[in-house]
């Protein structure tokens, strides 16, 4: 294997490919990195993989002679990224892969390649979605994903298709993130679901951004059935990657957005934001940030007792009730920070029932509903 690439081209494509690896692999091998010449001998191949999910990027690059070989990824990555702007020649010499940049040189130990797993195969594609509108709502759905490995299904992101419409769905049982966005299906009766690790559904998405679109690729059945793919364009090339789906039964959380409300409260979000950031400072840990909501006003109290307190108004606009209720701050904090929108409308059944927040234009302007949070209130203390 003989080759020789652009330093930006190379470094972009290991770095992309090398996000995947284990930290901790469960054999050395996965800790490697698989360099190919693309079998058509124009360009190169690097590959990742764990098990669990996959990265495949093409690059490039005029090659002398065929060849694979395996080395370690976060070495390279590292070696990659230092390199000058210059154009990096790599070949197999014995045992080793040598790099040559500019002046620079480095000799790498190769990994058995004959080891190596074999890559799983792409699904059939589902469809395609602008990648800027995909990497937003995959940003703000994950917002809500759980974090505790002992509760594996709330660890992902529910991907629901019907038609040209897309769902997100997450939760981690204190609040519930639900993101609506079209797409073009590759058939106008497509109808699936999957569930995704969250994770890896944000990095993927975040990563395939310098494209214009992303590839959804699900399998309904047969080949493929488990695993979800996404490809898109970057650096002259193309970048896959695939990830096993969650097993077990998503909760059916749809029911739990209410259909009417008994208080309607709109406030700027920046505003709001600033608010629940300086107030929440003497909230001890795990209490509530208590909002009052009453005649214009929005009265914002943390603390408590001897210890510090902290108390703050700023304008909303109040419809309904006044309502009194608390929010672990962070929580509140993530759902605020996920509304893209200047505006956000708040809307309470009552105090002891969950909120849904969503974004809105301007005060007197309609909701934003492709995007709700709904937040599980906080007791209050006395």
């Amino acid at each position: 294997m003989k080759f020789r690439v652009e330093r930006d081209v190379l470094a972009d494509a290991v770095a992309w490919a090398a996000r995947s690896l284990p930290v901790r692999p469960s054999v050395p091998v996965l800790a490697g990195l698989l360099i190919e010449t693309a079998p058509d001998g124009d360009g190169l191949v690097l590959s990742t993989f764990d098990y669990e999910t996959s990265a495949r990027a093409t690059v490039p690059a005029n090659v002398a002679d065929e060849g694979r070989a395996l080395v370690s990824g976060r070495l390279l990555a590292d070696i990659c990224r230092s390199l000058p702007n210059k154009p990096v020649e790599m070949s197999i010499d014995g045992s080793k892969v040598s790099l040559t940049c500019g002046s620079a040189r480095f000799s790498l130990q190769t990994m058995p390649v004959d080891e190596y797993p074999t890559l799983p195969e792409m699904p059939a594609a589902a469809g395609t979605v602008s990648s800027d509108v995909f990497a937003a709502a995959v940003g703000q759905a994950v917002v809500a994903a759980g974090r505790d490995d002992m509760l594996p299904v709330l660890t992902g992101v529910r991907i629901e298709i019907e038609g040209s419409s897309i769902s997100l769905l997450a939760t981690d049982r204190f609040r519930l993130s639900h993101r609506e966005l079209t797409w073009d299906p590759a058939s106008t009766d497509a109808s699936a679901a999957a569930l995704v690790p969250a994770k890896v559904l944000a990095d993927t998405a975040k990563s395939l951004t310098a494209g214009a679109q992303v590839t959804i690729a699900l399998a309904s059945g047969g080949a493929g059935e488990g695993i979800i793919g996404f490809e898109g364009s970057a650096g002259g090339g193309v970048r896959r990657t695939t990830t096993r789906l969650l097993d077990g039964e998503f909760p059916k959380v749809r029911t739990l957005f209410p259909s009417e409300h008994a208080t309607l409260a709109r406030v700027d979000k920046a505003s709001l934001i600033e608010s629940v950031k300086r107030v929440s400072l003497v909230a001890e840990r795990n209490t509530a940030v208590q909002l009052a909501f009453s005649d214009g006003v929005l009265t914002l109290d943390a603390g408590s007792g001897d210890e510090a307190q902290a108390s703050e108004s700023i304008e909303a606009s109040v419809d309904g009730d006044d309502i009194t209720t608390g929010f672990n701050p962070q929580f509140l904090l993530d759902g605020l920070t996920a509304i893209e929108a200047p505006v956000v409308e708040l809307a309470f059944t009552q105090a002891s029932k969950p909120a849904v927040m969503a974004g809105v234009s301007s005060l007197d302007g309609e909701a934003d509903l492709d995007f709700r949070y709904l937040l599980m209130p906080r007791r209050l203390l006395s």
